[in-house]
């Protein structure tokens, strides 16, 4: 984990019927990896997974898979995410990435019920832990924009002394510097940065990569950021622009943009797109200041 580097917090492309376009998918994880990215993180937030049911996730799971063997990848650079608030929901996602070799996975907390505290989600780990398949590897998942259920310092700090085995990384996707820092000086725990402007900041104190959504876009310059840690400042404003609205609508348009293909657009419900001025602003930055690889 020391050295997990870049991978791709995948965008979901979907068709024209609102199935996911498992061909697609499985097209862009090959291009990404082939760009410079370390791997590929399927279901996360950027990923749309909270939209994504059990029943789908094995097809899209499965052409992935077959690409990057086909390129003779090796499925242990595929990460899943993990998005469900009971045991039983969670273990199933588990379950079926197992059978096709996947067995790091991204482990949101469970986001229902308010402030549930660090002993009820201690609880809530204790139990995963104790009934998951022995070969599962979990990296917390800290982004309480999102959630609603932070993960403190302690807890998550405690989970990896007691659970070393089965927490082998944390992501720190809070935007906050100051989490991030004391995550990456306690030195205990593997830490993977979510937000891209912080990453030249987070290397040199040890940070062992990202799993990050603009990768989708710019695989080859996350990688370089990773290798050097030089910030690359265009892709920091950008950054900025996508996250100042709607993330996930701002990144499909962009991904439509770079590739040529908008059907790279299609979302599903409850999200949106943008309104008209923000979709404007955001693709005359491109005119403006290129960032496209």
């Amino acid at each position: 984990m020391a050295k997990f580097g870049i991978s791709v917090a995948m965008l979901t492309p979907f068709d024209a019927d609102g199935a996911i376009d498992t061909a697609l998918m499985a097209s862009h994880a090959r291009d990404v990896i082939a760009k410079g990215a370390h791997g590929v993180t399927l279901f996360g937030t950027t990923g749309e997974g909270a939209s994504i049911a059990l029943a789908e996730r094995k097809a899209a799971i499965a052409a992935v898979v077959a690409a990057l063997v086909a390129d003779q990848i090796d499925p242990a650079r595929v990460v899943v995410g993990l998005c469900a608030t009971s045991v039983g929901d969670v273990l199933a996602q588990v379950d079926q990435a197992l059978e096709f070799g996947i067995q790091t996975f991204l482990l949101l907390p469970p986001f229902y019920f308010p402030a549930p505290g660090d002993a009820g989600l201690r609880t809530w780990h204790e139990d995963l832990f104790a009934q998951a398949d022995t070969r599962a590897k979990f990296i917390l998942y800290h982004i309480p924009q999102v959630t609603a259920v932070p993960l403190s310092f302690d807890l998550v700090t405690g989970l990896r002394r007691d659970f070393p085995e089965r927490v082998v990384g944390i992501k720190d996707s809070s935007g906050s510097w100051d989490n991030a820092e004391r995550l990456l000086k306690e030195g205990n725990l593997p830490v993977l940065v979510g937000d891209e402007r912080l990453l030249h900041r987070a290397f040199p104190l040890g940070a062992a990569g990202s799993i990050c959504g603009m990768a989708n876009l710019h695989p080859a310059r996350l990688r370089a950021l990773f290798d050097t840690s030089t910030e690359d400042e265009a892709l920091s404003r950008e950054v900025g622009l996508v996250v100042s609205g709607p993330v996930i609508p701002a990144l499909k348009i962009l991904m439509a943009r770079n590739s040529g293909n908008a059907a790279w657009e299609r979302m599903r419900g409850p999200l949106a797109p943008l309104p008209d001025a923000a979709r404007e602003k955001l693709l005359a930055h491109g005119a403006d200041d290129p960032v496209s690889v």
